[in-house]
């Protein structure tokens, strides 16, 4: 499986080239995106966080002081910007109050502890924490999302209807323990997502794993 996994891998990447994902300057930039860019595209987070930054607040202390409707405000291009509001100035207090307001010293608390205790934070989920945990914190777990779900399905390994945790568990269990391919496999299937293995009506003369497909049949016939 492993060879597999690491041919479509192969594929991918000689196709799209390395994505450089998470575009962040900071791993405190990486995880407001990540609590922005949920149900939205990347632009929308993205536009968000310039409004964050033009105003001078992108930090822990910044988005603290900042009242809720004015925070809300400036993620509206984020769209749900009261519940994001408040799912970032929640994220902020728990590191100010149990961290002293040290974002490293939260990050560097063991894989299995951080992803508790992220979970344990109003607003953020099994894919953003887990997204937290890879990006920022640069710790070993496999992120997955809808796109994985869809691609995957499509090529065979799992069915459409496949949790969460049976996502990443066997991703897990079959490539090395490796923060570096994690890091780019999920950016590349997640380009493959995007751009090519669509929803509706994929592009499926595009894609370079086409030979891979189970569901090819179905969308070219």
């Amino acid at each position: 499986m492993y060879d597999k996994l690491m041919e479509i891998y192969d594929k991918l990447f000689e196709h799209f080239g390395p994505r450089h994902w998470w575009p962040a300057d900071t791993s405190f930039e990486m995880i407001v995106g990540a609590i922005l860019t949920q149900n939205v595209s990347w632009r929308s987070a993205a536009a968000a966080i310039d409004n964050l930054k033009r105003e001078g607040i992108l930090s822990i202390e910044g988005i603290l002081s900042c009242d809720p409707v004015s925070l809300a405000a400036l993620v509206r291009p984020a769209r749900y910007h009261n519940q994001k509001a408040k799912k970032l100035q929640s994220f902020c207090y728990v590191v100010a109050e149990e961290f002293r307001g040290d974002l490293d010293s939260f990050l560097s608390l063991e894989m299995e502890v951080l992803r508790k205790k992220l979970l344990s934070i109003y607003g953020i989920g099994p894919e953003t924490a887990d997204c937290i945990i890879l990006y920022a914190a640069e710790k070993p777990i496999f992120v997955v999302d809808a796109y994985t779900r869809r691609i995957f399905s499509r090529l065979g390994f799992f069915p459409e209807k496949i949790s969460y945790d049976q996502m990443q568990r066997f991703f897990m269990s079959h490539l090395p323990r490796d923060t570096a391919l994690y890091n780019e496999y999920h950016a590349q299937i997640d380009a493959l997502g995007n751009q090519t293995c669509l929803k509706t009506r994929p592009r499926c003369g595009e894609c370079p794993v086409a030979g891979h497909c189970y569901a090819i049949k179905k969308f070219t016939q």
